[in-house]
């Protein structure tokens, strides 16, 4: 992506103390709009980086890096500190004085052990951000239990409504809690920051998978608010409209969504069995929720006389929501995704694309993952360290440092 605006975020100052993927994928978000977020990993690195196959690079080699780290961490620089002593942790307070935002997603206590707990950088850097991203949140009767994306599926109630009726409740096939958690905090670190204009102060941002999980349960939550029923799941149908699902079509599968009386009047005119619109059993959207296993009977054989891609394209025609279930090679390749730009390729490196469109300051791709310790020398000496300093921090392994950085 380009643009000839500065971008927004432009000198922004990140600290990015997490790992795996609602953290990294926040921060990711924060340097595509123009911040400079700073990567610090543990001499191990984050452990996402040996998450495959798939891998880039010689798949033995220590260069390797797997595809989840290569599509999280993207213009960003790092360097690796060992935060588990005291000249880690003293080294960590010289980077947050020039800090406007910190992330991190350590479990409960962990900051605080070090010396750093939340009283303590609210008084040292009262205009300091702070973003926490944990699975259950730090208190209350699961406070500081571990949490990973699956675990809060199941825990949140998303796994519930997932699956078949009658097959067993499945994880969504992608971390989804993960992704909206960091895309929350993105937006609750942009909140912040907004209120700090007026304010002069930080706050704590603290996001939960938790809270994400829950809050994804719409309309299954609005259905049990509303009138106390758990209702059964409905594979890839809507429990509250119809015919909202996926069908058989000649040559796979294709999704139709229905979304109104005149919708549905047009589709059974474009299955050639205008009578269904006329059906008292399918009259209404109420009519067909309470009736959806009679109107699948009489629309699934309709739809396998047709193939998927033709029939779609005359319903989004008529105006009636539809497309092809495709897999993701079908996705990334589909036109209208090479017109959004979604998949950018930049020397070298391939990803998805910021999914925020910016017209006069959108988000750039400026450069691929670097190595761990890649720019740790240059991150010190902006810090304050002198060459002595840093030196002596190499030395002593409290800082780790990969080529000219």
């Amino acid at each position: 992506m380009s643009g000839d605006g500065r971008q927004p975020l432009a000198g922004l100052r990140v600290l990015d103390l997490s790992r795996v993927l609602a953290g990294p994928l926040c921060t990711q978000m924060l340097a595509d709009h123009g911040a400079d977020v700073v990567k610090v990993e543990p001499p191990g690195g984050d452990e996402t980086r040996g998450w495959g196959p798939p891998f880039l690079g010689d798949e033995e080699g220590p260069a390797r890096v797997s595809a989840y780290y290569q599509n999280l961490n993207r213009n960003k620089r790092n360097i690796v500190l060992d935060l588990s002593g005291d000249g880690g942790r003293a080294l960590l307070g010289r980077l947050l004085r020039s800090a406007d935002v910190l992330v991190e997603n350590f479990k409960a206590g962990t900051l605080a052990r070090w010396g750093w707990p939340d009283e303590e950088l609210r008084t040292r850097f009262p205009a300091l951000v702070h973003c926490r991203v944990t699975g259950f949140g730090t208190d209350g009767p699961m406070g500081g239990r571990p949490g990973y994306d699956a675990v809060l599926q199941a825990y949140g109630g998303l796994m519930s409504v997932n699956g078949e009726a009658d097959g067993d409740p499945l994880r969504v096939g992608v971390p989804v809690v993960d992704m909206v958690t960091g895309i929350l905090a993105f937006s609750g670190v942009l909140l912040a920051l907004h209120e700090r204009n007026s304010s002069g102060l930080g706050q704590l941002v603290d996001c939960t998978l938790l809270d994400t999980a829950v809050g994804l349960l719409h309309p299954h939550s609005a259905g049990w608010l509303a009138d106390g029923r758990v209702r059964p799941r409905t594979g890839s149908a809507h429990p509250s409209i119809a015919p909202y699902d996926s069908f058989a079509a000649a040559d796979g599968p294709l999704f139709v969504g229905v979304g109104n009386d005149r919708q549905f009047a047009a589709l059974a005119g474009l299955l050639d069995a205008p009578e269904l619109a006329a059906d008292p059993r399918f009259a209404t959207n109420p009519d067909r929720v309470r009736n959806v296993t009679a109107l699948r009977a009489e629309l699934a054989p309709r739809f396998a006389r047709h193939r998927r891609a033709e029939l779609a394209g005359r319903l989004l025609d008529e105006g009636i929501p539809a497309s092809p279930v495709h897999d993701v090679a079908e996705a990334l390749s589909s036109p209208q995704v090479a017109h959004r730009g979604m998949v950018v390729e930049h020397d070298g490196y391939r990803g998805i694309a910021t999914p925020i469109g910016l017209t006069r300051t959108p988000g750039r791709v400026r450069g691929a993952p670097r190595p761990p310790g890649a720019d740790t020398r240059a991150v010190l000496r902006e810090a304050g360290l002198d060459e002595a300093e840093i030196t002596a921090a190499l030395t002593e392994g409290t800082a780790r440092a990969t080529g000219e950085g």
